[in-house]
């Protein structure tokens, strides 16, 4: 945690107890836990029913899957502080204490004193209470993290939180806690509008849509906001209720609402930042890259695409692309590899909308992302029961979500050895066995897997096993990195004009085309987007020059660039060099030019001047650097 989310966290436990004083409690202090009247609860719960229905089905089974070897009790609270559900290990505290944490059970301030829920309510923020900043002494044995629940009205509506005695992450606990009460938001208002309005999730990148931090705003066919999440204000740094989206981006709202469902739109604020976006619209099957589709029974089925997205020019890439298509439409598995940031899962976007089954879903998996205990029960499903915290209703599993679609499983060399010999099984056999379950059920899916690190190592490390390899290696093809396409003038100017501000020129200037081609690129195209957009931030508006690059990308030009591979020595002169011999004439004048060009911000006379040169030896060294 931050040093200065923390000081604003002492702050609130500090405003509680001036509070609390102004009361007149005392630390010493004993109130009797009272529990309130039958009637008064049960019309709080069927007023809360969905929202305890969306907490207890998604929310607290995986945070109970995460924490079930620690000693926590989980809590819903409705806005009173009145308790309405408690999930977990009640044996957090001594008996003394759990009529404090029993149904109907009141934590206000007034009553409690400084406390998580309490507080939480009366600041209506995130908040962490430890043993000894609880105002009444007897509650000072119990750690409480609480975040309030806020409805589509962005109106409080209750409070999750988590009681422990046990010295758990203190700022994974509270960050737990936050991120699951956004989600819990997040399921309120897709589940009230998600069938009549249109979904707009917003993000910083697109590779971060799935996030419970996403904001989300659901729209009316005229462009009007009728709900959104907190993180979504917090975005575009207004509030979005009742506003037009016309009010908040510089594009129009037909230019939004008329981009296609599923893909990223690149979008910027009236406040000028650059956010991700994808559209969801109410008429179309629900689908994702992680739930499933109704799409095979559609009576009208998106066309298939071309691959020419992809490359524009690389024939290595065109190739790999082509069979790649070729293979996995008769149902032989494909292998992705190249180094980190080289499009894999851009590609295998690509193949799903070309194929023939672009209306089923595609279930995109992050071997490397998902705790090893829990790769099996979210991959093959399990059943009701099958274990601690396990949903009443069971669930599907990834790979059954991508029944009649395709599976890509990024990372696959990460995942573990235990649930690759339950791959294999349903890889040879077409069946899955959920978790808990004795019964198979029939899959039809095509699979694409990707690694950015040889599988062969992992095999003799006994990392992997050698049948799944064999068996998921039906067609390998590798990608090229980023500085070996043909392509890739063309690739840069289009993914800057996918990303540039309106009113920008279309293409970049040649100086900085040139610099950005002779690049190494060690993050390849992820690297590149990168660099674009914050040249792009940085310039402002105005036209993309040298100086507007990052430092980072300068420097790993000044220690790499093709014009000085086969003399490497330079790197470490230019590295050595101290400030005041820069200018110094000495063994190395293309790396003192580009420093010298750097500092002058592209102004080739001042340039020339410091460096004691004619402008035309200086364009010749630009030249020969690649600039010009």
């Amino acid at each position: 945690m931050r040093k200065n989310e923390r000081a604003e966290e002492r702050q609130l436990v500090t405003d509680s107890w001036n509070r609390c004083l102004a009361w007149g409690l005392s630390h010493d202090d004993k109130p009797v836990a009272r529990t309130a009247d039958p009637a008064y609860l049960k019309d709080v719960e069927l007023k809360h029913t969905e929202l305890m229905a969306s907490t207890a089905a998604e929310v607290v089974p995986y945070y109970r899957n995460v924490l079930s070897s620690s000693r926590c009790l989980i809590l819903m609270t409705d806005p009173a502080a009145t308790i309405l559900k408690s999930w977990g290990d009640e044996r957090v505290t001594d008996v003394r204490l759990r009529p404090w944490l029993q149904r109907g059970a009141n934590w206000q301030e007034s009553l409690c004193g400084t406390n998580a829920i309490g507080t939480a309510i009366a600041n209506q923020l995130p908040v962490q209470v430890q043993r000894n900043e609880h105002f009444l002494k007897q509650f000072r044995s119990l750690i409480g993290s609480a975040a309030p629940i806020f409805d589509t009205r962005k109106q409080l509506a209750g409070v999750l939180s988590v009681f422990s005695d046990a010295y758990l992450p203190q700022a994974h606990t509270l960050g737990m806690v936050r991120l699951l009460s956004q989600s819990v938001e997040n399921r309120l208002i897709i589940r009230q509008f998600e069938a009549s309005h249109v979904q707009i999730t917003l993000n910083t990148t697109a590779d971060n849509f799935d996030s419970p931090w996403s904001g989300i705003l659901m729209c009316d066919s005229a462009g009007k906001i009728v709900a959104s999440n907190q993180r979504a204000d917090q975005l575009l740094a207004t509030s979005t209720v009742q506003r037009y989206l016309d009010d908040l981006f510089t594009s129009s709202r037909q230019h939004i609402l008329g981009h296609p469902d599923h893909t990223a739109i690149q979008l910027v604020t009236k406040g000028k930042v650059r956010l991700s976006a994808r559209l969801k619209r109410p008429s179309e099957p629900a689908r994702a890259t992680t739930t499933t589709t109704a799409g095979a029974g559609s009576h009208e089925k998106t066309p298939p695409q071309d691959l020419s997205s992809l490359e524009y020019g690389d024939n290595s890439v065109r190739r790999c692309a082509d069979q790649a298509l070729k293979v996995l439409q008769r149902g032989v598995p494909v292998l992705i590899t190249g180094e980190t940031g080289v499009g894999k899962e851009v590609m295998v976007k690509a193949l799903h909308r070309a194929s023939p089954r672009c209306d089923a879903p595609l279930v995109a998996v992050n071997c490397a992302a998902i705790p090893p205990e829990l790769v099996e029960s979210e991959l093959f499903g399990y059943e009701s029961g099958a274990f601690t915290g396990a949903r009443a209703q069971g669930s599907l599993g990834l790979i059954r979500k991508a029944n009649k679609g395709i599976l890509f499983l990024d990372e696959i060399g990460e995942m573990p050895l235990a649930a690759q010999s339950r791959l294999l099984r349903v890889l040879q056999e077409r069946v899955v066995t959920p978790v808990g379950s004795t019964e198979s059920k029939p899959v039809d899916i095509l699979l694409v897997t990707a690694t950015n690190r040889p599988l062969s190592s992992r095999i003799e490390a006994g990392q992997f096993r050698a049948d799944l390899f064999y068996r998921i290696n039906g067609l390998s093809v590798k990608l090229p990195p980023l500085r070996q396409r043909t392509d890739k003038r063309e690739l840069i100017q289009d993914i800057y004009r996918q990303h540039r501000d309106p009113g920008q020129r279309e293409e970049l200037t040649p100086q900085v085309l040139s610099a950005l081609e002779n690049h190494p690129w060690p993050g390849n195209i992820r690297q590149l987007v990168n660099v674009l957009r914050v040249a792009i931030a940085i310039a402002d508006g105005e036209e993309v020059d040298i100086w507007h690059l990052p430092e980072d990308f300068l420097a790993e030009y000044d220690t790499v660039s093709p014009t000085r591979q086969s003399r490497p020595d330079r790197a470490a002169q230019a590295s050595s060099s101290s400030p005041l011999q820069e200018h110094e004439p000495t063994t190395d004048p293309l790396t003192q030019t580009l420093q010298v060009y750097r500092e002058c911000t592209g102004n080739v006379s001042e340039t020339a001047r410091q460096l004691s040169i004619s402008r035309n030896t200086l364009y010749k060294r630009l030249r020969e650097l690649g600039i010009r």
